[in-house]
C-alpha cells in the first residue's frame, strides 16, 4: 500500500452494559486496555495520523490514549448520535491535515484485532480502488450485526442494521464488522449526506455504502477468516470470553515458539510478556505485564509474576513477585513474596516464607527461611539465618541495612537499620544487631543462659506443666538412686 493512511478509532460510547465506573474501552484483558490492544494493532500500520473520538468519560479515556500514542488527535463527540456523527467530528478535528489517501475506521472495544488483518484490509481496499470497503465476516449466528446486502452480480449494495432489516435480510450470514476503509475524498463528500431516518434516529456510517452504490462507485468487501478479531465487548461476560480467547491465543503462540506449558487452561500470559525457548510453565501460573523469562527457566506451579525479569535456568516456585529481578540459576520459593526493587543475583536463593522489598541479594547469597528483608544489601555468598528480620522502619523513616560478603548470620536475628555487618562477619542466634559489626567479628547480644530450678512448681502450681515437671524430677531422682545406691556401680567396682 502506497497512499497516505489515516486511522479513526471510535471510543466515545458509554458502555452502560458494563455497569462500571470505568469507561468500557479502558477495561483490561491480556494486560492492556481494550483500546490499548486496538492502538497496538493500528501502530503496526505506521499511519500518518491517528484520531480517537472520545465522549463519555473523556477525562479518563483521552489521557490514556495520549499516553499510549503521544501524537494522537483527540476529537470530542459531546452527544453520541451514531457512528456517522462520530466520524464527522473526527474529520472536523483533522481539518486540512487529512489530505488524501485512505481513511480506516476502527473501534476501541475490539481487543482481538491484529495489525496483520488491518494491513491486509487496507491493501485490499487500495488494490480495489474502492470508494469504501467493508471488513466483513461469515458467522453462524448473525443476530445483532449489520448485514452485507449484495446485488445479483455479487457486488455490495448496502449494509442494513438489525433493527432496520427485513426478515429476508436477517437471514444473511455475512455481517459487517464495523471496520471500514474509505477513499478520503469520497468520505469528505458523503459524510454530510448521511441522514438519521432510521429506527434509532442516529447517523449510521454504514449508510455511506448505499451512497457510494447510488453514485456508481466501487464498494468492496474483504472477508476476514477470523471473525473473532472484530468482536466487541459490551458487557463483562463478553469481556471475560474475549479475555479467555485472547489468552488461549497468546499461550498457543508461545507453545509454538518452544515454550512448554503443562496446563494451558490454568496459565495466563499477558500480551507484553516475553518468553525464551525451553522455558517451562507449570500449572496455575500468571505472567503479567512486561515480565521477561529467559531460556530454561521453570516457573510455577501457582506463581504470579508481574513486570519481573527471570534469568536463564532460574526456578521460581509458588511465588508472588512484582517489579523484581531473579538472576540466572537462582531459586525462589516456595511461598516467597518478591516486592518491587528485589534483585536476586546469580545462583542465589530466596526461600520458603521469605518476603523481600528493595533488596539487593548478591551472587550465591541465600535467605532460605522465614525472613523479611527490606531496604537491604546482602553481599556475595552470604547466608542469612532462619527467622531474620531486617527492621528497616523506625516509625518515621526507612533505613538501609548492609551485610557484607560471605557473612554467616544466626537464626532469629533482628538487624535494626541503619546498620552494617562486615565481610566475613557472623552473628549469634537470637542476636539483635544495633551497631555495626566489623569484618570477621562475631556479634552476640544475649547474656549467658541462666536456669531457675523449680520455676514451674513455684509459679505454675496445680497446672499440668507443674505436675509434669514434678514427675520428671521424681524420675531423675529414681534414676540417680539406681546409679549410686547399694546395687550401683560403686559396689560392682568394690
Amino acid at each position: 500500500m502506497t497512499d497516505q493512511l489515516t486511522v479513526i478509532v471510535l471510543a466515545a460510547g458509554g458502555g452502560t452494559r458494563m455497569k462500571s465506573k470505568t469507561p468500557k474501552v479502558l477495561h483490561r484483558i491480556g494486560g492492556r486496555s481494550m483500546i490499548g490492544h486496538v492502538l497496538g494493532a493500528v501502530d503496526s500500520l505506521e499511519p500518518a495520523q491517528v484520531v480517537t473520538v472520545v465522549g463519555h468519560q473523556r477525562e479518563l479515556v483521552g489521557p490514556h490514549v495520549t499516553e499510549l500514542r503521544h501524537d494522537a488527535v483527540l476529537a470530542v463527540q459531546d452527544e453520541q448520535l451514531g457512528t456517522g456523527h462520530a466520524v464527522r467530528v473526527a474529520l472536523e478535528a483533522l481539518g486540512e491535515t487529512l489530505g488524501g489517501g485512505t481513511v480506516l475506521i476502527a473501534y476501541g472495544d475490539t481487543p482481538l484485532l491484529e495489525g496483520a488483518t488491518l494491513r491486509a484490509f487496507a491493501d485490499a481496499h487500495h488494490a480495489a480502488q474502492a470508494a469504501v470497503s467493508i471488513l466483513s465476516g461469515i458467522v453462524a449466528d448473525p443476530h445483532g450485526y449489520g448485514r452485507i446486502v449484495r446485488d445479483a452480480d455479487g457486488g455490495v449494495e448496502a449494509i442494513v442494521e438489525e433493527k432496520d432489516a427485513t426478515p429476508e435480510q436477517r437471514e444473511i450470514t455475512e455481517i459487517n464488522s464495523g471496520i471500514l476503509a474509505f477513499d478520503a475524498a469520497f468520505l469528505l463528500d458523503c459524510i454530510g449526506r448521511i441522514g438519521n431516518d432510521n429506527a434509532k434516529g442516529e447517523y449510521y456510517l454504514t449508510d455511506a455504502v448505499g451512497i457510494a452504490h447510488a453514485d456508481g462507485l466501487t464498494v468492496a468487501a474483504h472477508a476476514v477468516e477470523d471473525a473473532l478479531q472484530t468482536e466487541g465487548a459490551n458487557d463483562r461476560v463478553q469481556l471475560a470470553e474475549l479475555g479467555a480467547e485472547l489468552n488461549r491465543r497468546i499461550v498457543t503462540r508461545w507453545m509454538e515458539a518452544g515454550v512448554t506449558v503443562l496446563d494451558p487452561a490454568t496459565t495466563w500470559i499477558d500480551a507484553d510478556a516475553v518468553l525464551a525457548s525451553d522455558v517451562t510453565i507449570l500449572p496455575g501460573t500468571q505472567l503479567l505485564g512486561a515480565t521477561v523469562v529467559a531460556e530454561d527457566a521453570v516457573i510455577g506451579p501457582d506463581t504470579t509474576l508481574e513486570d519481573c525479569e527471570i534469568g536463564e535456568g532460574a526456578r521460581v516456585v509458588r511465588t508472588h513477585g512484582q517489579l523484581a529481578v531473579v538472576g540466572p540459576r537462582a531459586n525462589v520459593g516456595p511461598f516467597a513474596y518478591l516486592r518491587p526493587g528485589t534483585l536476586l543475583g546469580a545462583d542465589g536463593k530466596i526461600g520458603t516464607f521469605v518476603e523481600t522489598k528493595n533488596a539487593q541479594i548478591g551472587e550465591g547469597a541465600k535467605v532460605p527461611h522465614l525472613s523479611y528483608v527490606g531496604d537491604a544489601e546482602i553481599g556475595e555468598g552470604t547466608n542469612i539465618g532462619a527467622g531474620t528480620i531486617f527492621a528497616n522502619y523506625d516509625g518515621a523513616a526507612k533505613h538501609r541495612t548492609k551485610v557484607g560478603r560471605f557473612a554467616k548470620t544466626g537464626s532469629n536475628n533482628t538487624f535494626v537499620a541503619p546498620v552494617e555487618i562486615g565481610d566475613g562477619a557472623g552473628t549469634g542466634g537470637g542476636t539483635v544487631v544495633r551497631r555495626d559489626v566489623p569484618p570477621g567479628a562475631l556479634a552476640v547480644s544475649g547474656g549467658p543462659q541462666r536456669n531457675l530450678p523449680g520455676w514451674a512448681q513455684s509459679k505454675r502450681a496445680g497446672t499440668a506443666q507443674a505436675e509434669a515437671a514434678a514427675g520428671a524430677g521424681r524420675d531423675e531422682q529414681s534414676q540417680n538412686g539406681r546409679g549410686l545406691g547399694a546395687d550401683g556401680p560403686e559396689r560392682a567396682e568394690s
